[in-house]
C-alpha cells in the first residue's frame, strides 16, 4: 500500500526523455516507482490524459520578506512551482545590524518595489547574521520549499557601514571580513552569491546601490569564499558597461573557485545586439575554463500600466502625478472629469518625475507602439497590428488619448503592458534563439517583486502555455525539452540533487496538469500583504494538483491547507 499513487498519467520526467504513460507511486515524501502499473495507494489520482511533471524549480526570486510571514509565497506556488530560491540582485535582509534595518528596506523597496509599509509591518527581524536570518526563515511553516543566497548590498553595509553607501572603495580588510561572512552564509545552507552592478537599480531616493561601483579585487576576494565549500553559484545582474574587464574578473572567479557564475540577460531596445554579443563573452569565458551562464527570461519582461498599479504613460505628467495617493474611486472620479483629461493630455512630461523611473522604463511616457492592452488570458507575443498605436489610429484617436480613455473607463481597472525588454524586434524570436543556447538557464520570474508594476511569476506556466502549444508566430519547442529546463535544469544548476525529476528515490515534488486547459489568467491588485499592502497576482487555471514532499497542497486551484515546505541549505 503506497502512500500516492499517481495513476496513468503522461509522464513528463524532467530529464528531457520521450514522456510515456504510467503510474508514479510515492512513499515518505519521496518517489518509489514511475511508469507502469503500481500497487493500491492510500490516496489515488486518476491522471489519464493528463501531465505528471516534476515541480517546477524557480531559482529567480525575490521572496526574502516575504518568506518570514507568508506560508503559500503565492502567485509562485499557484504556478506549480515547488522550490523557490530567493537573495538575488545583491538584495537582501541579512546581515543586519538594528541601525541598518530602515536602510534595506528602502534598498529593496527602490529596487524590487516591494513597499516599505509592507516590509516594516511584516519583518521580525530577529536576526542579525546571515545564519540567524536562515534560522528565521526555517521557523516559518510553509506549502512550497525555499533556499536563500548571500545578498551583496547589506553584506557591503555590514562591514563597512556609511563608507558602502558612500561608494568608497572596500579596502583589504573590508573584502576579507566579506568573504569570511560569505564563506559563513555558503556554510549555514545558501546557494550561492549574488550583487548588482546596474543603473537600474536605485533606492527610493534615486541613490545607487551600495555595492554598483564594487572593484573587482572586492568581487573577486568575496568569490574565495567558494574555494572552502563544494557547492554555490555567483550571481549578478550586470550592465556590462566594460564587457571585456567584467568578463575578465568573472573569468578569474570561475577558474580560481571552480564554481559557476552567472548573469541576467535580456535583449534592449537601445542595444538589439547585446544578447550575441554578451553570449559570445560567454562561450569565450567557457572556453577559458570558467563556468558561466546567462540566466534568461522566456518572455519579455513587461511593465504593467493602470490605475491601480505604479505606472501609467501619465505619470511624467505633472497634474496626474498631483493625484497619487487619492483612493482609487476619488481618484478615477477626478481623471473621468473632463477638464482634468484635457489638462493631463495637454500637458508635457516633467524631466523630474521621470528621472524617478529606471532608465528602461522611462519610454513608457511617449513610445505608444510598444504599449499593448491587456486581455483575458494576456498575449505575451502579441501581433504588431495589437499595439495602442495602431488601435488608437482605427478608433480616430491620438494614442494618448485611447490610452487615457481606456484606463479611467468603467472601474478603472484596465491593464496595459509595456515590454521594457525582450521585445526589441516586437515578437519573441529573440527569446527563442538564446533559449536554445546550453549556456543558458531559465529564470529571472521575480515572485515576490515588482508589487506594482511586474507580475511574471507565472513564466513557469507560460513555458508550457506558449512555448510548447499556443505559439503561432514562429517555432514551438519540444514539451520534454521546456520541462527540463525548468526542472532538473534549473535543480542541477545550483545543486538541488534531490529534486528536479520524476525518479525513484528523488523528492516527491509533483504537477499533475490538465494540459489542454492549462492557461495563465489576466493580472490582478489585491490588497493582502501586512499593513494592507498591494500587489500584483496571476492565476493559472488547469493544475489539477501540485504536490510537495507526497503532499498536495493544491488541488484543483484550491489550496489544500497543508504545509510540507521546508527550507533548503545546500550545505546538507
Amino acid at each position: 500500500m503506497h502512500d500516492v499513487v499517481i495513476r496513468g498519467g503522461t509522464i513528463v520526467d524532467g530529464t528531457g526523455a520521450p514522456k510515456f504513460v504510467g503510474d508514479v507511486a510515492i512513499d515518505d515524501g519521496k518517489i518509489t516507482s514511475v511508469g507502469g502499473t503500481a500497487g493500491p495507494g492510500k490516496k489515488e489520482y486518476d491522471a489519464t490524459g493528463k501531465l505528471v511533471t516534476p515541480g517546477w524549480v524557480d531559482v529567480h526570486t525575490h521572496y526574502d520578506g516575504q518568506a518570514t510571514w507568508d506560508p503559500m509565497l503565492a502567485p509562485s506556488s499557484w504556478h506549480g512551482v515547488t522550490t523557490v530560491m530567493f537573495g538575488n540582485c545583491g538584495v537582501g535582509f541579512a546581515p543586519c545590524r538594528p541601525e541598518d534595518r530602515d536602510a534595506l528596506v528602502d534598498l529593496m523597496e527602490g529596487v524590487e518595489d516591494i513597499p516599505g509599509i509592507v516590509l516594516n509591518e511584516g519583518l521580525k527581524w530577529d536576526w542579525e547574521s546571515f545564519p540567524e536570518f536562515l534560522d528565521a526563515v526555517e521557523r516559518q511553516p510553509r506549502a512550497i520549499d525555499v533556499a536563500a543566497q548571500v545578498p551583496h548590498h547589506p553584506l557591503r553595509v555590514y562591514v563597512m557601514g556609511q563608507r558602502a553607501i558612500d561608494f568608497e572603495d572596500a579596502t583589504p580588510d573590508d573584502i576579507e571580513k566579506m568573504r569570511q561572512l560569505t564563506e559563513e552564509g555558503l556554510k549555514a545552507g545558501a546557494f550561492g552569491f549574488t550583487t548588482s552592478r546596474t543603473e537600474s537599480h536605485r533606492t527610493t531616493k534615486g541613490e545607487r546601490v551600495p555595492a554598483r561601483y564594487a572593484k573587482a579585487d572586492e568581487l573577486i576576494g568575496i568569490g574565495k569564499a567558494f574555494k572552502s565549500v563544494d557547492h554555490g553559484a555567483f550571481g549578478m545582474l550586470n550592465d556590462f558597461e566594460d564587457e571585456a574587464g567584467e568578463f575578465e574578473w568573472m573569468k578569474t572567479v570561475g577558474q580560481e573557485t571552480g564554481r559557476p557564475l552567472w548573469f541576467l540577460l535580456t535583449g534592449r531596445y537601445s542595444d538589439p545586439d547585446r544578447v550575441p554579443r554578451l553570449m559570445k563573452g560567454v562561450h569565450d569565458a567557457r572556453d577559458a575554463g570558467a563556468s558561466v551562464t546567462a540566466q534568461v527570461a522566456n518572455r519579455a519582461v513587461g511593465v504593467i500600466l493602470g490605475l491601480s498599479t505604479s505606472l501609467t504613460p501619465f505619470s511624467g505628467r505633472p497634474s496626474f502625478a498631483a493625484l497619487n495617493g487619492l483612493p482609487h474611486e476619488e481618484r478615477l472620479a477626478k481623471l473621468k472629469d473632463p477638464a482634468m483629461r484635457a489638462k493631463i493630455l495637454a500637458e508635457e512630461n516633467s524631466d523630474e518625475l521621470l528621472g524617478k523611473l529606471p532608465p528602461l522604463q522611462r519610454a513608457i511616457a511617449t513610445r505608444w507602439d510598444r504599449m499593448y492592452v491587456m486581455d483575458d488570458p494576456p498575449q505575451y507575443e502579441p501581433p504588431e497590428e495589437a499595439n495602442v498605436e495602431t488601435a488608437a489610429r482605427s478608433a480616430g484617436q491620438e494614442s494618448q488619448e485611447f490610452v487615457y480613455d481606456f484606463l479611467t473607463a468603467g472601474e478603472g481597472k484596465g491593464m496595459i503592458m509595456f515590454p521594457v525588454t525582450n521585445f526589441h524586434t516586437g515578437d519573441l524570436e529573440p527569446v527563442y534563439e538564446v533559449m536554445q543556447d546550453p549556456a543558458t538557464i531559465i529564470g529571472l520570474g521575480d515572485g515576490g517583486a515588482h508589487c506594482g508594476q511586474i507580475c511574471d511569476a507565472s513564466m513557469p506556466t507560460f513555458m508550457l502555455t506558449h512555448w510548447t502549444r499556443d505559439r503561432t508566430h514562429g517555432e514551438k519547442f519540444p514539451l520534454e525539452w521546456a520541462v527540463r529546463r525548468i526542472t532538473s535544469e534549473t535543480a542541477d544548476f545550483f545543486g538541488f540533487k534531490d529534486r528536479g525529476r520524476l525518479q525513484a528515490g528523488k523528492k516527491a515534488d509533483v504537477n499533475i496538469i490538465d494540459y489542454d486547459a492549462l492557461q495563465i489568467r489576466r493580472p490582478e491588485v489585491i490588497f493582502d500583504l501586512p499593513a494592507g499592502g498591494r500587489r500584483l497576482v496571476q492565476r493559472a487555471d488547469g493544475y489539477v494538483a501540485t504536490l510537495v514532499s507526497g503532499v498536495p497542497i493544491f488541488e484543483n486551484g484550491e489550496p489544500t491547507g497543508a504545509l510540507p515546505g521546508k527550507l533548503v541549505r545546500a550545505a546538507a
